[in-house]
C-alpha cells in the first residue's frame, strides 16, 4: 500500500515538473492545478502548494516570486531520468489531447489549431527560413502558414527563451481533430520515416509505434538526422517525416469532405489515403479500415537542421488560435 502511494506521488510530481517544464515564466499553484488536469491529475490549489514546497526542499523546484516556481537544472535533470514507465505512451496521449483540443471551425475560419514550435537561436533565423523555403515551396508540409515570436514573447502556451526566436507550424494531428470533431475517431498508429521517389510516396523505412513511445517520433528522427527533406524538395527523392493513421471503411466519405474543406483553409496534410483493408505504403491495414498518411508538421525544421542549423523543437506542443497564423511567404520577405 505504501509502495503504491510512493508511486501515485512521484506522477504527481512528474506532471508538475512537466509543466513548469514547458514555461519560460515562474508558474503559480492555481495555474498549475488547472493545467494538471490535462495530465489526468485532479489537485487543488492547496494540495499543489504542498507538493512544490517538498519539491523546493529537493532543489527541483525554485521560488523565485510571491507564487511562481520555476525548473531547476536538478529539476530538470529528474524529469529527464524519472519513471520512464509513466512516459511509455506520451506521445499517444498527446495525440489524443491536443485532438480533443482542436476546434477549427472552416467555414468560419476561427478556432484552435495544433502546432509543433521550434526554437532558433536568434542569429540563425534568417538562414534557418533560407533552409526552409524549398520545402514550403513542395508543399512539404501541413500548411504554409506559421507564427513567429521574439524571446519573452508566447506561441500558443510556450514562452520563447531569451535569444532564441520561436517558430510555429501547423501539427497534422489537425486532421484528427477536426475528423473527432466530424465523428469520425482515428487510430494513430506511428510516426515514421517516408521514403519518396519521383515526387511519389513509395514506402516507410523507419517507423515508432506511438503507444510504446515516451518522445514524439519526429524530434527522434530530426535528432538522429536521419531525414533528407532537402533533397526531396529539390529532386523528388528523398526521405521525409510521415505519420500513418486509420479510420473505419465507412467514414470515408465524411473524411473526405473534411480533408477537401481544410485544404480549402490551408490545412492540408494528407498525402495518401489507401482502399479498404489495403496495404497502404507497404504498412499493412486492419479489416474495414482504410490506412492514411499524413506529412509531418516539422520537415521544414528538419531540412533546416539538415543545412546545421539546430533547432530547440517541441512537437505536438500547444494550440493556436487559427487566425494569428500568417502565410511563411510573408514572414521570409
Amino acid at each position: 500500500m505504501i509502495g503504491i502511494e510512493t508511486q501515485e506521488v512521484k506522477r504527481k510530481e512528474l506532471s508538475i515538473l512537466k509543466i513548469l517544464s514547458e514555461s519560460q515564466e515562474p508558474l503559480g499553484a492555481r495555474v498549475i492545478a488547472r493545467r494538471l488536469k490535462d495530465y489526468g491529475v485532479y489537485l487543488g490549489e492547496r494540495a499543489v502548494r504542498y507538493h512544490l514546497k517538498l519539491m523546493d526542499g529537493r532543489g527541483l523546484t525554485n521560488l523565485v516570486s510571491r507564487d511562481g516556481r520555476l525548473l531547476t537544472e536538478l529539476g530538470a535533470e529528474e524529469l529527464g531520468n524519472a519513471l520512464v514507465r509513466d512516459k511509455v505512451g506520451f506521445a499517444l496521449a498527446r495525440i489524443e489531447l491536443l485532438a480533443f483540443r482542436t476546434d477549427f471551425e472552416w467555414d468560419k475560419r476561427t478556432g484552435l489549431i495544433p502546432v509543433n514550435i521550434s526554437f532558433f537561436p536568434k542569429a540563425k533565423f534568417d538562414r534557418a527560413l533560407q533552409a526552409m523555403k524549398p520545402v514550403f515551396d513542395a508543399g512539404i508540409c501541413v500548411s504554409d502558414l506559421v507564427a513567429v515570436a521574439q524571446g519573452g514573447e508566447q506561441l500558443g502556451e510556450l514562452f520563447v527563451p531569451p535569444g532564441k526566436i520561436g517558430l510555429a507550424t501547423v501539427c497534422s494531428i489537425v486532421i484528427n481533430g477536426t475528423l473527432l470533431k466530424a465523428g469520425v475517431p482515428m487510430d494513430s498508429r506511428f510516426g515514421g520515416i517516408l521514403q519518396i521517389r519521383n515526387h511519389q510516396p513509395l514506402r516507410f523505412v523507419e517507423l515508432i509505434n506511438y503507444a510504446g513511445s515516451s518522445l514524439d517520433p519526429s524530434e527522434v528522427f530530426i535528432r538522429a538526422r536521419m531525414t533528407t527533406v532537402r533533397e526531396a524538395a529539390k529532386t523528388g527523392k528523398g526521405k521525409i517525416l510521415a505519420n500513418f493513421r486509420e479510420i473505419p471503411a465507412m467514414c470515408r466519405p465524411t473524411a473526405e469532405k473534411v480533408v477537401a474543406k481544410l485544404k480549402e483553409a490551408s490545412l492540408g496534410g494528407l498525402i495518401v489515403m489507401g482502399n479498404t483493408s489495403e496495404p497502404v505504403c507497404e504498412i499493412t491495414v486492419d479489416l474495414n479500415r482504410i490506412g492514411m498518411v499524413l506529412i509531418g508538421g516539422l520537415n521544414p525544421v528538419a531540412a533546416a537542421e539538415e543545412a546545421g542549423i539546430e533547432a530547440d523543437n517541441r512537437a505536438m506542443s500547444t494550440v493556436m488560435e487559427y487566425q494569428k497564423l500568417t502565410s511563411f511567404w510573408e514572414v521570409i520577405t
